[in-house]
């Protein structure tokens, strides 16, 4: 699995640099994603997910796993209740796959962490200012703000929080760890925002 790991990551950072020597900036950065996102996969997946919603501990989460959604799916991760634009960061390290909107998410991001798991949000009222595809986070970045778009409209804010390995969904709520404030503590931009700042 290693192995094959470093063969797409040099088969793809071939692919970054021939992009980069032709001018095709656009096209480099996504490949770029791709080598980190390999390298990822390469990793063994984290067994404990910081809290992506500050203020709420794992006690206080009703379990919404399997729970029935209209007549023909199932609940594919946990709603975590949150007063509205209540910051929400990133639970584990990664990088932003995606951010977008969909009929059933409303506003989301997607970050791919260890193991090739995609962490994924929905219902956000608002995305972090400056967060773009390709970002490097941590648990301390500030992806975006509960709030409950998409099929979340009219209910109370919160956010969706899925977990999915490359074999399926699975439950975050074992998985979860209440969060812990450090002295000092504060949120924090995505990589390429902090970049973007020093210029």
């Amino acid at each position: 699995m290693k192995k094959l790991g470093f063969i797409i990551t040099v088969l793809l950072l071939g692919l970054f640099l021939a992009g980069a020597l032709f001018g095709i900036e656009k096209i480099g950065k996504k490949v770029l994603l791709y080598v980190h996102i390999a390298r990822l996969y390469t990793l063994e997946p984290d067994q404990r997910l910081a809290m992506p919603v500050s203020e709420v501990s794992k006690k206080a989460i009703e379990d919404t796993w399997h729970a029935p959604r209209g007549a023909d799916r199932l609940h594919q991760g946990q709603d975590i209740f949150a007063p509205l634009r209540t910051p929400i960061y990133s639970a584990t390290p990664g990088y932003v796959y995606n951010i977008g909107e969909n009929n059933l998410g409303g506003n989301t991001v997607s970050v791919v962490g260890a193991g090739g798991r995609v962490y994924y949000y929905a219902h956000l009222d608002s995305y972090a200012p400056e967060l773009a595809e390709g970002d490097r986070v941590d648990t301390r970045t500030v992806l975006g703000y509960v709030g409950s778009t998409g099929n979340a409209a009219g209910t109370p804010p919160h956010l969706h929080f899925g977990v999915y390995a490359p074999s399926g969904a699975i439950n975050p709520l074992p998985l979860l760890t209440d969060r812990k404030a450090e002295p000092g503590d504060k949120p924090k931009a995505p990589a390429t925002a902090r970049k973007n700042r020093q210029k």
